[in-house]
């Protein structure tokens, strides 16, 4: 039903993303799908302001009283908010038990690299601020929000900020040149519309030099950093992104959890509980982070 969503738009084909694609059409079909979704009844949200930057702690009952998670959410770094993501991080924050912080990140085409590099060292900076240690951080995030999650990590070890307790990323992209074999193998399979992986890493990249780490972490130096959860379907062009991230990591050191799902596709962990490998995946992150 994913993979063929276009049918029940009408559509014969499926989306191609192409140099017509329209960010305000794209944004504003996601908001509105978003804005129909209620939150679970026993997930608080509380809106706050980072430096001008809109953000919500979304919070279960009785929440810990330490350990708070910093959540990065994707979109292609076009899209992607609170609002789309309010829902998937109140469902971390419940089954782990804990704060978590999201937070509106600027967006390419209009603020491409660094901007949203930049909003994520602010967001992790001001919980500091907050007094909240950072042993009791773990931060995470899905598609782009994992290639943040990544670059986050990088630029707090590069400008000699306390690193976060341990992070977990689902389907990041670790090379922005996506020329990685399995974004051709694996096209057919994924549920990313076809092309998008390069029209809107290119708004994202603007004219930057793609191997640089901040942009594209595969190129990372790791040594030092917090243990790794790492989250991937075999049927993603994600797929050998994220097993040249584990590999790389671990040569350096890094306490890597590599998690291959056998046909699943793009962040498909967010998709509880349309079927049972999203529900199993996302179970397992989040033992992941109550046990770290």
């Amino acid at each position: 039903m994913i993979r063929n969503r276009h049918l029940f738009r009408g559509h014969l084909r499926p989306e191609v993303v192409d140099d017509s694609f329209s960010v305000d059409k794209f944004r504003a079909h996601v908001d509105s799908a978003s804005a129909k979704i209620k939150l679970p009844a026993d997930v608080g949200v509380q809106a706050v302001c980072i430096g001008g930057m809109y953000a919500e702690w979304i919070a279960p009952q009785n929440p810990s009283p330490d350990k708070v998670l910093l959540y990065i959410h994707g979109g292609g770094f076009i899209s992607g908010s609170c609002l789309t993501h309010r829902m998937h991080v109140a469902r971390f924050a419940g089954e782990c038990g804990l704060r978590s912080l999201l937070f509106d990140y600027r967006l390419a085409p209009e603020h491409p690299f660094p901007a949203a590099t930049e909003d994520c060292v602010t967001a992790n900076k001001w919980l500091l601020e907050q007094g909240i240690s950072a042993n009791n951080i773990v931060v995470g995030g899905e598609s782009a929000g994992a290639t943040l999650t990544l670059s986050l990590l990088l630029a707090l070890k590069a400008q000699q900020i306390d690193l976060p307790r341990a992070t977990f990323v689902i389907s990041p992209v670790t090379d922005l040149r996506c020329g990685a074999a399995s974004f051709t193998y694996n096209a057919p399979h994924d549920v990313a519309p076809m092309g998008s992986w390069t029209v809107w890493t290119n708004m994202y990249i603007a004219g930057n030099d793609p191997t640089t780490p901040l942009l594209s972490p595969l190129f990372g130096d790791f040594r030092g950093l917090p243990p790794l959860y790492v989250c991937v379907g075999t049927h993603e062009i994600h797929y050998d992104d994220c097993l040249a991230l584990a590999r790389v990591a671990r040569e350096h050191g890094v306490d890597v959890t590599l998690r291959e799902w056998d046909r699943m596709v793009h962040a498909f962990p967010l998709l509880p509980p349309i079927f049972p490998e999203a529900k199993a995946a996302f179970a397992e992150i989040c033992t992941f982070v109550k046990n770290i």
